[in-house]
């Protein structure tokens, strides 16, 4: 009490000699379990406010006996104002909640956790009373662990410089000792060191106006393109590239004719630094890409379950069109969908637009989360309802007006969102299995992102290997793919354009939850299937064993869906059918 008080007597001057004013002071703290701090911050906003505060004639330029009246009101105002919205939102959550007599269910609280594994012999999750929920495939996915959660949920906004730039040197270094393995080099040089023999070098594609502070460097040109090495490696120094008339392109994929570059891209390369002032580039190396599960190649027949036959259905945000916030397509998608009853259902954000015109003028008469659960899902428990032993996967974006955590690499939604124990909550991007399946999904546009900022350079195809699948390898789609199993991220791409970086948000000292592989032995290897939306045409190919599939948004009127067979002895790529369609 002597802390409040002595606090109190700093904060509010004109009341040191005045211990009735103190008095008061002191109760109100109490009272509204405010501390002094605030308080003062509280009178400060008044006194900032005067003209749209309704205070009569009290003077907020002295405090007195008035001001801690006005001072009340406006504490006690404030507590019914939010008492008033918890009431309404317990309102809201009964009507949502549906009698055990509609739904044959009635879910428990703990049940409502997402990233626990279903497993189809376990009858899945119990209810109240003796009901249970079967799912019919078996799921993995991230870690439900409080401490991986928290990690997943980290403060943004907090970055430093120097935490920044020792991520992208790591980066570097990785990369590094990643080429010096597969192509069993000795050791790598420096680029900016002036030599007569040619080097290895490793470093970070960059634009030569491109700096901490200027997020949105123009487009790569020849006269602009920079590599960028590690501390370690080359003093972190940033050095022109020059590319000889008849460079070289060793390892890369047939029929390319040419390499992608990009802002943030890591190469390797082979040259010298002749004292020029540039690095000239005899021969670019391709990078190692992630190699494919060896279990999926077949052989490894597994337990039964864990291989059993699925169907998913996959569509992405945004779900309704910039005119109304009714959700058509989304109905009309799910309605089309429940007569197939798909063992699992991925939905990717945005589930609430930011960028939606009604939600940016305010013209709602909702909050978002009242907003998710009349029109959204709602029409998901229907669809619960006709296919009860179905699983819906929910992966929000950094769009989604419903997160609180709007950036990138981005947490699973709140589990105020887990209306059903059917269904998971995933992080942005995110790793999973079903039924052995190995998934990798991200609801960032980074497919039209990379297509925007790619450089193209040609070169002589040099021991290059045959691309496998239906994808060849001139085909532009599936190398933007090709590029994120190369440099093993769901977004290679650094800075983030400024004009695109509302939809992405990237926080680089947490760029580890961007990574394509991870520290999981499950994630060590290229995903089976690799979900990337995109703005760009859709499509769904096998690309170098992964099936690739871009089922575009709901609001362009695509999804798409996959269908795995269960002959465990063929390899993944040969079980699996992907076909987009139209509503």
């Amino acid at each position: 009490m002597v802390d409040v008080r002595n606090d109190l007597v700093k904060r509010f001057v004109d009341a040191q000699n005045d211990d009735k004013l103190l008095s008061e002071l002191t109760n109100i703290c109490q009272q509204y379990t405010i501390s002094p701090e605030d308080l003062f911050y509280k009178w400060e906003a008044m006194n900032y406010n005067r003209p749209m505060a309704h205070l009569g004639s009290v003077s907020l330029d002295v405090f007195t006996m008035d001001s801690v009246h006005a001072l009340k009101a406006a504490l006690h105002s404030d507590a019914a104002a939010k008492t008033k919205k918890l009431q309404q939102r317990a309102a809201l959550n009964a009507s949502m909640g549906r009698s055990k007599a509609e739904t044959g269910l009635r879910f428990s609280k703990s049940a409502l956790a997402s990233g626990a594994a279903v497993t189809p012999g376990a009858a899945g999750i119990m209810g109240a009373g003796s009901s249970k929920v079967s799912i019919r495939v078996s799921f993995k996915g991230p870690s439900d662990n409080p401490n991986e959660r928290k990690k997943r949920r980290y403060r943004y906004m907090y970055e430093k410089i120097s935490e920044r730039s020792e991520v992208l040197d790591e980066q570097i270094d990785e990369f590094g000792e990643i080429v010096r393995k597969y192509y069993n080099f000795e050791d790598l040089g420096d680029p900016s060191s002036t030599t007569e023999e040619e080097i290895i070098v490793v470093g970070r594609i960059c634009n030569a106006t491109s700096t901490p502070t200027t997020p949105a460097p123009p487009k790569l040109t020849d006269s602009s393109l920079f590599l960028e090495s590690s501390r370690m490696m080359g003093s972190g120094a940033r050095v022109p590239l020059r590319f000889d008339a008849q460079l070289k392109v060793r390892g890369g994929i047939r029929g390319a004719g040419s390499v992608g570059l990009f802002p943030g891209a890591l190469v390797a390369l082979k040259g010298k630094n002749g004292g020029g002032g540039y690095f000239g580039v005899s021969e670019m190396l391709g990078i190692p890409p992630l190699t494919i599960d060896p279990s999926s190649q077949g052989g490894k027949l597994g337990v039964k379950a864990e291989r059993g036959a699925f169907t998913m259905c996959i569509a992405c945000g945004p779900y309704t069109p910039d005119s109304e916030l009714e959700f058509k397509p989304l109905a009309s998608f799910l309605d089309k969908i429940k007569t197939s009853r798909p063992a699992v259902l991925l939905l990717q954000g945005p589930f609430i637009d930011a960028s939606h015109s009604l939600i940016k003028s305010g013209d709602v008469d909702y909050t978002p989360p009242e907003l998710f659960h009349q029109r959204f899902a709602e029409r998901l428990r229907d669809f619960l309802s006709a296919s009860p032993d179905s699983l819906i996967i929910l992966v929000p974006s950094v769009r989604d007006v419903l997160s609180d955590h709007p950036v990138s690499p981005q947490c699973e939604l709140s589990n105020e969102f887990a209306f059903d124990p059917r269904v998971r909550l995933l992080p942005n991007p995110c790793r999973f299995s079903i039924n052995g399946i190995s998934f990798a999904a991200s609801s960032v546009d980074v497919l039209f992102h990379l297509r925007n900022q790619e450089f193209m350079v040609r070169g002589e195809e040099v021991e290059s290997w045959p691309a496998t699948g239906d994808a060849p390898g001139n085909d532009a789609m599936a190398n933007m793919c090709r590029h994120l199993f190369q440099q093993r991220s769901f977004y290679p791409i650094y800075p983030v354009p400024a004009e695109m970086s509302h939809d992405i948000n990237l926080d680089v000292t947490h760029v580890e939850g961007m990574r394509l592989d991870s520290s999981d032995p499950r994630c060590d290897y290229a995903p089976d299937v690799l979900v990337v939306p995109s703005r760009l045409k859709h499509f769904s190919k096998v690309v170098d064993g992964t099936m690739a599939v871009n089922p575009s948004y709901l609001t362009k009127g695509t999804y798409a869906t996959l269908h795995v067979g269960d002959n465990t002895s063929a390899p993944v790529k040969d079980r699996m059918k992907c076909e987009v369609h139209k509503l």
